[in-house]
């Protein structure tokens, strides 16, 4: 029977009957169940995390003048969610090991520690600025290239550092494009001058001009003055801003 409309339509919608929306509710429902199981599934690093029979991992070799024998890190990585875009790595254990037996009791200490603040889970990057910090009485060395560390604890913590930007733990450390092209252009213009040229180094670009001062950001003897600036070749700060 057709029905005369006399008002203006301002709004419609489409009548379904129950059969047809009970289907679409279930389906929902089952969606975001499903999206519910698949995030209880993913696995985050936590202390009751059981250790596999093998785990990947990277050994670091630190060498100072206070010893004659090496010290080598081991940091060995668990991977979580393997094979899903969840997949994480993430620190399980630290080993340090060295011939020098005068260090033993401290060092088997710092790894037992440190093994349990990565298995704990959640942040461990503080560990390598906590450690970072810590001073030697007796006064700190140079690495090779120039780079000063005040105790064998803060080297030890500048490992982990390193091991935790290669996994991603940590941003990369480094300089974009424009700021190294800048070094590389500032440091070729030094060695194309003479005097402190003839001191550079013999090429290895780990190693900076003799004389250079000690950079307050890096901690490298990098700082060198160019054209009344001190400008740091390593980390490119500047003193003239």
């Amino acid at each position: 029977m057709a029905k005369k409309i006399e008002s203006s339509i301002v709004d419609y919608e489409v009548v379904r009957s129950k059969d047809q929306e009970e289907p679409e509710a279930a389906s929902g429902s089952a969606a975001e169940g499903g999206s519910a199981a698949e995030e209880s599934l993913i696995q985050d690093m936590h202390e009751h995390i059981e250790r596999p029979e093998a785990l990947e991992g990277r050994t670091y070799k630190i060498k100072t003048p206070l010893s004659e024998h090496a010290l080598y890190v081991t940091i060995n990585d668990v991977i979580l969610n393997p094979g899903t875009d969840h997949e994480i790595r993430r620190p399980f254990e630290i080993f340090i090991n060295s011939k020098n037996m005068d260090h033993f009791q401290w060092i088997v200490a710092l790894t037992r520690i440190i093994s349990a603040v990565f298995r704990k889970g959640g942040d461990c990057t503080f560990l390598a600025e906590e450690l970072r910090s810590v001073f030697d009485p007796r006064g700190g060395y140079f690495k090779k290239g120039g780079r000063y560390m005040p105790s064998l604890v803060a080297e030890i913590g500048d490992v982990i550092e390193t091991h935790l930007r290669e996994i991603g733990m940590m941003d990369p450390e480094g300089l974009d494009e424009h700021q190294r092209r800048f070094l590389e252009q500032k440091r070729a213009a030094l060695e194309g001058g003479g005097g402190q040229a003839a001191n550079s180094g013999d090429g290895d670009p780990g190693s900076f001009p003799e004389g250079a001062q000690l950079c307050d950001k890096c901690h490298t003897k990098a700082l060198v003055d160019m054209e009344g600036c001190l400008i740091c070749l390593n980390c490119g700060e500047s003193k003239c801003g």
